[in-house]
């Protein structure tokens, strides 16, 4: 199967055509011609408006395997190709839990005959549970990218250090959601007017704040290297700023629902945005936006945690955290964020950054390369409604909604 891109602009910094538009030969599973030439092919699509990438990786997707009526690997890869996602990287909070070199090779394999390609981020502690170690060195050894308690915080400071040092001699990497769990226990949403208005306890900036500064203080002690996942306040952006102006080997990353939402938000208690961490307030956002452009925050992921109908359709204070995020992501960032990225920007927060992050091969835009590439309309106008919604799970806020910016296609080669 031969396919023609007509006159497609090129977002990718390390090619000689970056930001020009070309026409794209791709010939089975690579890219057979670069060209302003119309190459003979099976399928043409004239892409005058659409630009190319190398395809987005999403560092941090959600798929509850053992609760196969929420999700499973094949819907979450149909929404993460609707999403313009060709590889995942997939929390450990599986049931059973990613810390066996059975239970890697697993999402390793299973993606084999998907539109996408999994990555599993091994356990730190045994059934994140932060208390005791997994076998670091077996599961590296069996591809693990990164190490994470997932959707847990840690809050146990021996756990982290002792992490560290395990990971430094095997250039692993530590993912953290950085929250104390005793300051943002029991609570359904950002503490501050808005909570109290409501009458919902609150979760404080400061849990998250404090579970930062002791992070890095921790780092500073044990050495390695710290990525900050889902942050979401003002603190956070200027604590992580700080410590990388610092020296200090840190990266992070932001959840795309937290670019277009706020606490106001929650006026109307649609459980659909009660994540954790929770929705912040104006300011926050304002800084989050600041700090992805100014390369504080080094990536943007999906968030993604499906829930059912049944965890969700309850009163506010019982309905489980999480929403579904593969296929808003990119409408998210460029519709609440395009006033402060640029297209470069964007591509690099979603498919560079994150596989730089992973230490993972970026995907170029050249002849030979495999196909690994995403095809969007970044100006593109759309209702995102019940239809565009992939997984097997509902649970988001977006049905309805106006957004600019839409994924057309994947191109992806195992």
């Amino acid at each position: 199967m031969r396919t023609l891109l007509q006159s497609v602009q090129l977002i990718d910094p390390s090619s000689a055509f970056h930001l020009q538009r070309k026409n794209i030969l791709f010939d089975n599973d690579k890219i057979s011609q670069i060209t302003d030439l119309k190459p003979e092919a099976d399928e043409m699509i004239d892409c005058a408006r659409y630009s190319l990438s190398a395809g987005w990786f999403d560092m941090r997707c959600y798929i509850p395997a053992g609760q196969e009526h929420k999700e499973d690997f094949e819907t979450a890869s149909r929404a993460a190709q609707a999403g313009g996602f060709t590889e995942l990287a997939i929390l450990p909070n599986t049931n059973p839990v990613l810390q066996t070199k059975e239970s890697l090779q697993y999402v390793k394999n299973i993606s084999k005959n998907l539109p996408v390609r999994f990555y599993p981020i091994a356990a730190v502690s045994l059934n994140c549970e932060g208390k005791e170690m997994t076998e670091m060195i077996d599961l590296h050894e069996a591809g693990a990218v990164a190490f994470s308690d997932g959707i847990n915080p840690i809050n146990n400071n021996k756990l982290i250090i002792n992490t560290l040092e395990y990971l430094q001699p095997l250039s692993q990497k530590l993912i953290l959601w950085a929250m104390d769990s005793k300051l943002s226990q029991n609570g359904q949403m950002h503490e501050g007017i808005e909570s109290t208005y409501l009458g919902l306890k609150g979760i404080p900036t400061i849990a998250e704040k404090i579970a930062i500064r002791t992070a890095l203080e921790l780092l500073e002690y044990a050495g390695g290297t710290i990525h900050f996942s889902c942050i979401s306040s003002a603190e956070a952006v200027e604590l992580i700023r700080q410590a990388k102006a610092e020296g200090k080997n840190i990266t992070a990353d932001v959840a795309a629902y937290h670019l277009a939402f706020t606490d106001a938000d929650l006026k109307d208690f649609d459980t659909n945005l009660k994540v954790n961490p929770p929705l912040r307030t104006k300011n926050d956002r304002k800084a989050l936006l600041e700090g992805l452009a100014d390369g504080t925050i080094d990536a943007v992921v999906s968030g993604h945690i499906p829930q059912d109908t049944e965890s969700k359709r309850l009163e506010y204070d019982l309905a489980e955290f999480g929403m579904i995020g593969l296929e808003t992501a990119f409408p998210s960032l460029q519709s609440f964020g395009k006033a402060n990225f640029s297209l470069t920007q964007i591509v690099e927060k979603l498919a560079i950054n994150p596989r730089k992050i992973l230490n993972l091969p970026i995907p170029k835009i050249a002849e030979g390369e495999r196909l690994n590439f995403t095809l969007f309309d970044p100006l593109q106008e759309w209702i995102f409604s019940e239809n565009d919604i992939f997984s097997k799970s509902r649970n988001t806020p977006f049905v309805g909604m106006k957004l600019q910016g839409k994924v057309l296609r994947t191109f992806f080669s195992q």
